[in-house]
């Protein structure tokens, strides 16, 4: 009996001590579906004005604002949505995502000046191109776990990048120049131009393939795929044992995330015109993990919080030089002792890293909701 109630005590307690930002989000899903369709779309109408209306407090004062937003805010938010579904869902840890990032931006340059393609074209064709990448690269390695997956696919990213730059046919270090543009088009009337200068045309561009990308992703964890990566993520042997083809679902994850990254590199590439390997450094991959572990792993809002703070505050801050990138590391290294499991995580990811013990249940209803139902299923002994 002392057992069970310690084990309420500890329940009462998580169940008090639910934080503001849990609290605001039963508010949130306590509105009414018209209304959070509608706030929905004014925060939605909002972010696409950003390059426009170029905000004192957010503008960044020594870097052009709205190529800021495109590269690195946008492409980040991109790659990180992506990598999320690797590590964040399937908890399967990959070093080597620019790969991917570098698989549809070679794609784009080279189906856009040897075939003469335009984007609309090669868009599909580069997402289907690193998709076979990420399989390619999965079939081999995927029955690997922990470091030594981390180390293959660190070496692949590394393996693609000294590839291009000792291969004629990609240009070698020197690259591909004059990748085409997507063409221009008329919106309500105006004319949109997409040229070097003017980042803004190619920033709703990346808007609209993270839109569709949230939506695709939402839609898969809610899934039957989505709830077999996270038994994979929680205990593969488990899995195993009852039933989920976990091999066949790793895969499914590598693909998925390798065809959002080869989504931003044809974005990509076509907005700068002109790519080489140094366009594709080890670095990046460990940016666009710690965007995902910083924001809140397996939790789409954290991820794309985390990719705002990583791309946009060393640019925010450029005036502090060199200092930024030390500020940047310190903060980095005091979230992962103080704050492991992000600023914004999933509701069921912190429960597993605070207190697994009580979060035991099956994790489809809220937190607090499970707690109450744990309270009221226990009789207390006065």
């Amino acid at each position: 009996m002392a057992s069970s109630s310690n084990r309420l005590e500890r329940a009462k307690a998580q169940l008090q001590g639910l934080s503001v930002r849990d609290r605001t989000a039963d508010r949130w899903h306590a509105l009414p579906r018209a209304a959070r369709i509608v706030l929905t779309l004014a925060f939605v109408a909002f972010v696409f004005a950003l390059p426009i209306f170029k905000i004192p407090v957010l503008n960044t004062p020594d870097s052009d604002f709205a190529s800021v937003l495109f590269f690195p805010v946008g492409i980040y938010v991109l790659m990180a949505l992506g990598l999320n579904v690797v590590v964040g869902y399937a908890g399967l840890l990959d070093l080597g995502y620019v790969a991917f990032f570098a698989v549809g931006g070679y794609f784009m340059a080279l189906a856009g000046t040897k075939a003469g393609l335009t984007f609309l074209e090669i868009l599909p064709l580069g997402i289907a191109a690193s998709m076979l990448a990420g399989v390619v690269l999965g079939i081999p390695t995927l029955r690997l776990r922990g470091d030594y997956l981390a180390i293959v696919t660190l070496g692949f990213g590394e393996i693609i990048r000294i590839t291009a730059n000792n291969t004629k046919a990609v240009g070698q270090n020197i690259g591909i120049s004059n990748i085409p543009h997507p063409s221009d088009i008329r919106i309500a009337g105006r004319h949109v131009h997409f040229g070097v200068i003017d980042a803004k045309p190619y920033y709703w561009i990346v808007l609209v393939a993270i839109i569709l990308v949230i939506y695709v992703v939402r839609r898969l964890e809610r899934s039957r795929v989505g709830r077999a990566w996270t038994a994979i993520r929680e205990d593969e042997d488990a899995a195993e044992l009852m039933g989920v083809p976990t091999y066949r679902f790793k895969i499914w994850s590598f693909a998925m995330g390798a065809g959002i990254a080869g989504m931003g590199g044809v974005i990509f590439a076509s907005k700068v015109g002109f790519i080489n390997p140094d366009n594709y450094p080890f670095y990046l991959s460990i940016i666009f993990l710690a965007a995902v572990v910083l924001g809140g792993s397996g939790n789409i809002p954290g991820v794309i919080l985390g990719a705002v703070l990583v791309g946009y505050l060393p640019e925010r801050f450029r005036p502090f030089a060199d200092k930024r990138i030390l500020i940047f590391g310190a903060v980095l290294v005091i979230m992962m002792i103080f704050r492991p499991q992000g600023i914004w995580p999933s509701r069921r990811r912190e429960a597993e890293l605070t207190e697994p013990d009580i979060h035991g249940g099956s994790g489809d209803l809220p937190l607090g909701a499970e707690l109450s139902a744990e309270l009221e299923s226990e009789p207390i002994d006065e």
